[in-house]
């Protein structure tokens, strides 16, 4: 089964997400810079769920850019993935208008946690069709930011009881650990390619 087809559905997809973000926006009352003030939590809200979309997006690329192969697996796991991320809009759009209260913040955090999860049982599955001896398995390697992230995350939802903007704060930590685009499969993609 060629990938094509896979890549070009989760662009779709991602680029949907993008737009229902930006589409929750309200146009303020007034026509004065500071009738802007009030949207600032949304504005913040939208910043960082634009910047994970972007960043899976990326590493999606970047990763599938040396994928050979795909199966139903490989499908369904990515489409959970898909599933995980396309709740980021309602979870964004609900910590904005809530000004990052409690529970909103800590809902956010798990979409973020369970797409952080799907992404590692995508890339588990992709190692499973390739073979674990493949230079795909050996790029992909033991994925210490992917662990290190979801440390943070668990972390960032336990302390969000406490103070949800540290919660906040720890998802900003994530997003800036993976701001810069893997460059695991990118150093390696032409060896990778002549499997």
């Amino acid at each position: 089964m060629r990938k094509g087809r896979l890549e070009a559905f989760s662009d779709g997809v991602l680029a949907i997400i993008i737009t229902i973000m930006v589409l929750e926006f309200r146009v303020p009352e007034g026509a004065h810079l500071h009738d802007l003030a009030p949207l600032w939590p949304k504005l913040l809200s939208y910043i960082m769920s634009f910047i994970y979309v972007g960043i899976y997006w990326n590493n999606h690329h970047h990763m599938f850019q040396a994928v050979q192969k795909v199966s139903g697996g490989v499908l369904w796991t990515n489409m959970h993935l898909l599933f995980w991320l396309s709740l980021t809009p309602f979870a964004t759009a609900w910590m904005g208008e809530n000004h990052f209260a409690l529970w909103p913040v800590v809902v956010y955090g798990i979409i973020l946690f369970m797409s952080a999860i799907a992404y590692i049982i995508l890339a588990k599955c992709l190692v499973s069709i390739h073979g674990k001896d493949s230079t795909f398995a050996r790029v992909l390697g033991s994925d210490l930011k992917g662990k290190i992230s979801i440390i943070i995350y668990l972390l960032a939802i336990g302390l969000s009881f406490v103070y949800p903007l540290i919660g906040f704060a720890l998802y900003a930590v994530v997003a800036a650990i993976w701001f810069i685009p893997d460059k695991r499969f990118e150093k390696n993609i032409s060896s990778m390619l002549q499997e």
